[in-house]
Formats: C-alpha cells, sequence, structure tokens
C-alpha cells in the first residue's frame, strides 16, 4: 500500500507542508491528483482515503493556508486561497486533476473557473457551486444548518471555538456526520493541528462576506460556467449542507451529480472504499 510521506512547498505565501502519496510504477499511469482538504479538518483524517487514491498516481495533500504547519497569514478570500493551489499546479509543471472537500470544494470551483486548462477533471465532495450554495442560504432547513457560519462573524468567536478542548468542532463534526467518529489517535492529531491555527480556519467565513463593498464582484467572478468535468459527490445524511440540487446543471458545462446512501458531510471518511471507487471511474 502506498505510504505517505510529507513534503515542503515553496510558495508565495511561504512553505506549505503537504502529504505526498504516489503508488506509480510507471510516469505515465496518470496526471498528478491535488486533494484539498475542508473545515474543521487537515490532510491526515483522508489517508485511508488517499491511499486509495493513490495506487496508480501521485497525490498531494497540501495543509491549506490557515492551517499549521502551513502558513496562518491571510489574505482568506477565495481568489486568494485559489491562487495558492495555481502556484502548486505550475510547480507540478502538467494538468492536474482536483478532489476538494468541504471548503477544498469551494477552493476547486474557484480553480476551475478561473484557470481551466490546468485541470483535466475535478471532483468536489459535500459542497455545491458557492453560486448555488448562496441560493441555498435563503433556504430555512440550509440556514438552520449554517448557523455556525453567522457565529463565526462574532468577535471572539475563536474562544468558543477553543473552549472546552474544541468540543464545539467536535459537535459540528458528530452533527455533520451522524454516527461517524474518527478514532483518538486521529482526533488528537486533528485537535493539535487546529489549536496551532485557529482563529485563522474561521477567518475563511469572515472573509465570505467582507469586505461587503466587493461581495457582488466576487459572486461575478463566480458566474461563469465551469468548463472542467465535474463529479459532485453528496453524503445523503449530510447534517451540514442540504444535497444539491439538479436544478443548478447550467452552472457546468458537464457535470454529475451523485448522492451517496449511508454517508454524511465527511462521506470519503466514512466510506474511503466506495467514494476512492466513484473518483477512480470519473478519473478513467
Amino acid at each position: 500500500m502506498t505510504r505517505p510521506r510529507t513534503t515542503k512547498i515553496d510558495l508565495a505565501a511561504g512553505a506549505f507542508q503537504a502529504l505526498e502519496l504516489d503508488g506509480r510504477a510507471r510516469a505515465d499511469e496518470g496526471p498528478p491528483a491535488i486533494y484539498l482538504h475542508g473545515f474543521p479538518d487537515h490532510p491526515p483524517t483522508a489517508i485511508p482515503f488517499l491511499e486509495r487514491i493513490a495506487t496508480r498516481r501521485r497525490v498531494i495533500a497540501p495543509w491549506l493556508r490557515g492551517y499549521a504547519p502551513s502558513p496562518l497569514v491571510g489574505p482568506y478570500d477565495l481568489d486568494t486561497l485559489a491562487g495558492d493551489v495555481i502556484q502548486l499546479i505550475d510547480q507540478l509543471g502538467a494538468p492536474v486533476d482536483l478532489i476538494g472537500h468541504d471548503w477544498g470544494g469551494a477552493i476547486t470551483y474557484a480553480v476551475c473557473a478561473a484557470v481551466p486548462g490546468r485541470v483535466r477533471r475535478a471532483i468536489t465532495l459535500a459542497v455545491p457551486h458557492p453560486l448555488t450554495m448562496l441560493h441555498m442560504l435563503k433556504t430555512a432547513e440550509q440556514m438552520r444548518r449554517s448557523w455556525y457560519m453567522a457565529l463565526f462573524q462574532l468577535p471572539g468567536s475563536e474562544r468558543i471555538a477553543r473552549a472546552r478542548d474544541l468540543a464545539l468542532l467536535d459537535h459540528l463534526w458528530s452533527t455533520w456526520s451522524p454516527g461517524f467518529a474518527l478514532d483518538p489517535a486521529r482526533r488528537a492529531e486533528l485537535h493539535a493541528c487546529l489549536e496551532a491555527s485557529l482563529p485563522a480556519p474561521l477567518a475563511y467565513y469572515r472573509a465570505l462576506v467582507r469586505p461587503v463593498a466587493g461581495f457582488a464582484a466576487r459572486a461575478r467572478k463566480l458566474a461563469s460556467p465551469i468548463t472542467v468535468p465535474v463529479l459532485q459527490l453528496h453524503g445523503a445524511n449530510d447534517g451540514c449542507i442540504v444535497p444539491p440540487s439538479t436544478r443548478d446543471a447550467r452552472r457546468f458545462m458537464r457535470r454529475e451529480l451523485v448522492v451517496v446512501p449511508n454517508t454524511g458531510h465527511f462521506l470519503h471518511l466514512e466510506a474511503p472504499d466506495a467514494i476512492a471507487d466513484h473518483v477512480a471511474t470519473w478519473l478513467s
């Protein structure tokens, strides 16, 4: 089985750290795949899933900006986060496949819109297109699930996130993926990352609406249809985001949406074999 190693990636914002897995027997066995994690998460929790993806290809999974040991400096707007990934793609020197979960999925959409020629295929996990999400936030059900986004706008909310050994963030995990829990070692490793990173991960949510004056312009940048083929995988039991509708297909030139039964928000951690099979089929 392909084992991960840590590697350093020098980008404009500083030295990023990433997990790297490479199971290629030959250099021509497929383009590199970049995995982008979400909130509140980091790459090591996804190792069982990534090992399956890396059986015949190189996989790079960076700690995103704002997650230690990668740089904690902002800004954390979607353009900046996508710019980090575009720099990584440029270093790899070839079109890549992108796999993004949660915030990593939002970044994946932004990269595909900005530099479609540098992404061969994309997979997003548990997150719709950002403009679809904006529309969904007008519904009572999605507003109820997204209460934490409003909380994180408040000054001092990082103290609430840190309290009682990150109890709030553990609550989000258990609510978003009912019945699933990380094993104690993985949970402790994630807690150490988040303790070293806060409040930066919360700043992603603040950058969604600030500065307010530029919100409309930021939304317009995402309005053009995405030409990169996109597979959207969403857990049927996701407690964070309502499974998206097929009615937003106009946002894509080619999109396949699969709602995966018996999985929640962290579907690739709950069912790594099944999700890796979906991904492998799409990428092949």
